[in-house]
């Protein structure tokens, strides 16, 4: 089984997430043991943006490492525990509410496809990019 990084990359859908962690130097982390959990949002997610967002992140590392470490939780946690949990804690120190009354939304995201497996974790795939407060 491929890391989270590879994982993402053969996944095709997420050119954008993989170019912002190498941009942001957290490419041997995600390769690293973990296990992660990441709540990983698409081309698309990052898409919905205000128009140079992403370019702006990609030039502001500090923030780009703070937004990509808002997405990764420590701990491989399936979407069978997702459920049980009303929010957690982040790598970057804050937590993301956890909404499973409907489907299961992380902040405002809703979860498009749980348990994406990894050998290092797992990727809950997001239709869009949180934001820390």
């Amino acid at each position: 089984m491929a890391d989270i990084v590879d994982t993402a990359v053969n996944a095709g859908s997420f050119s954008t997430l993989v170019a912002a962690v190498k941009a942001a130097g957290l490419v041997d982390t995600l390769k690293g043991a973990g296990p992660f959990t990441v709540f990983a949002p698409t081309d698309e997610a990052f898409a919905k943006l205000p128009a140079g967002t992403v370019d702006a992140l990609l030039k502001d590392i500090p923030q780009l490492k703070k937004i990509l470490t808002y997405h990764v939780v420590s701990g491989k946690v399936l979407a069978a525990d997702v459920v049980k949990l009303k929010s957690a804690k982040t790598v970057e120190g804050t937590e993301v509410k956890i909404d499973a009354s409907n489907g299961v939304k992380i902040n405002d995201a809703k979860v498009a496809t749980p348990d994406v497996a990894a050998d290092n974790g797992v990727i809950h795939i997001i239709d869009t990019v949180l934001i820390p407060a």
